[in-house]
């Protein structure tokens, strides 16, 4: 599991201009034209597979919920419930944003993955640091699980209870479970949590376990053992953190062996970084990749669900982790699809034809950054079957913002409302091609979005 980027605020908004018709969108390399596709959630749906995405709550507005909601039929938390979120003090709990990821999942007809319950990562102080004999850990664990699973019963479809348990070669991973508890804190943590939730599929969840290697074979040996033990296991999620060309060959096979041992299978996090920049050579290997991974889990009947790591660039953990790595999501940092999106869509049995909506010229309006008077806001005006000769974005604040700064853009401002006009060198946006200007502006007790127009 890893995590997501998460500035301090992102908001987000896309408002549509233009009545040009979706122009042909180039995919890996063919300049055929398709009809638009069904939404991924509905091509994986008639393949009886889930599609979902990694999401963070205090981004679920505007086009990235738009996306989010219209295109993957299950959500997972990127962070919001792990331990170190949701249990910060010991016995104190912050459900906010778990709370407001499984309602917008609920609105919109969508699962939710529990992610996670047991990691050796992003845990609070208090577990970490804590002195604690094993009987008293096994009470914490069991606590901690009991509370999460039974907060949300009959909400969500499955869990990843234990987290990256193994080193590379197969080893147990040294933890503060395994260091205190043994292997079998995997069991305990497994039972208590069927117990608090006896609907939700129960999953264990790592990394570099997409082919057959040292480290699949040991999760699978264990799962073997847990099931011969009556231990309960539904499932293994392989994260599918990959690297552009590098998806294992025998992919599918691994899958089908677990498959055989009697338990589903999910892609969970899956992200395919490239080293930057981005080309067209780049994005059809991508394509390729993606298409690969999604093929792989369409042709084993017990693959339930493919996941993505957030599905945008903009929200994607790989380049800070990765120096000089990224583009690996199935949408650009301005929520247009990649090849990449193709890729997954073809899998599923789409053409490979465009997503629905995208034409005419839009306007993503996102606060970058913020302190305590004062934010920096940025806009970036796509165009996609259309184009514009110049242009003008307008809206009108909402509690009291004052632009004090502007740049690649004339902005002026009269009340509340607020006109940004091109400067003299940025004012043409081609079809298929994109400006960003940015400002800072002042504000006090809230910054609520507003709703632009473009003109």
């Amino acid at each position: 599991m890893r995590t997501s980027r998460t500035p301090l605020r992102t908001r987000l908004i896309a408002v549509f201009a233009g009545t040009a018709a979706v122009g042909a969108l180039l995919a890996a390399g063919t300049t055929t034209a398709h009809a638009a596709d069904a939404p991924l959630r509905d091509l994986a749906a008639a393949k009886g597979k889930v599609v979902g995405t990694a999401v963070s709550g205090g981004k679920l507005n505007g086009t990235y919920a738009d996306i989010a909601s219209g295109q993957f039929s299950s959500v997972t938390p990127d962070n919001a419930m792990k331990w170190g979120s949701v249990e910060p003090s010991r016995g104190s709990y912050n459900w906010a944003e778990a709370d407001q990821i499984v309602a917008f999942a609920q609105a919109h007809n969508q699962q939710v993955r529990g992610h996670t319950l047991v990691w050796h990562s992003q845990n609070p102080n208090w577990l970490t640091n804590g002195s604690w004999t094993a009987a008293q850990l096994r009470t914490v664990l069991q606590d901690h699980i009991t509370t999460e699973v039974t907060r949300y019963k009959g909400k969500l479809a499955a869990w990843d209870v234990v987290n990256e348990a193994f080193n590379e070669d197969g080893t147990y991973r040294s933890t503060i479970w395994y260091d205190n508890l043994g292997s079998d804190y995997i069991a305990q943590a497994l039972t208590t949590a069927r117990a608090a939730d006896p609907s939700a599929k129960l999953y264990i969840n790592d990394y570099n376990v997409e082919g057959v290697n040292a480290k699949s074979t040991a999760l699978y040996n264990l799962v073997k053992s847990l099931k011969d033990r009556g231990v309960p296991i539904d499932g293994v999620g392989l994260q599918a953190h990959l690297i552009l060309g590098q998806v294992p060959t025998d992919i599918q096979k691994n899958i089908q062996r677990f498959a055989d041992l009697g338990v589903d299978v999910a892609i969970t996090e899956l992200d395919i970084r490239m080293q930057l920049p981005y080309t067209d050579a780049k994005g059809a290997q991508q394509k390729a990749d993606y298409k690969n991974v999604a093929s792989a889990c369409a042709a084993v009947t017990r693959c339930v669900s493919l996941t993505v790591w957030g599905f945008t660039d903009s929200d994607s953990w790989v380049p800070d982790v990765f120096s000089g790595y990224g583009a690996a999501t199935p949408y650009n940092e301005s929520f247009a699809p990649k090849p990449a999106y193709y890729g997954i869509a073809e899998a599923f049995g789409g053409s490979g034809g465009t997503p629905p909506p995208s034409d005419g010229c839009k306007a993503v309006y996102s606060v970058t950054s913020e302190w305590n008077d004062g934010f920096t806001g940025q806009v970036t005006i796509n165009c996609s079957g259309a184009s514009l000769s110049s242009w003008k974005a307008k809206w009108t604040f909402g509690a009291g913002q004052r632009i004090t700064q502007a740049w690649n853009a004339d902005c002026t401002q009269s009340g509340a409302a607020v006109t940004c006009s091109n400067a003299s060198w940025n004012g043409t946006v081609p079809n298929g091609g994109s400006v960003t200007f940015g400002f800072n502006a002042s504000w006090s007790g809230s910054n609520p979005l507003p709703s632009v127009t473009l003109g």
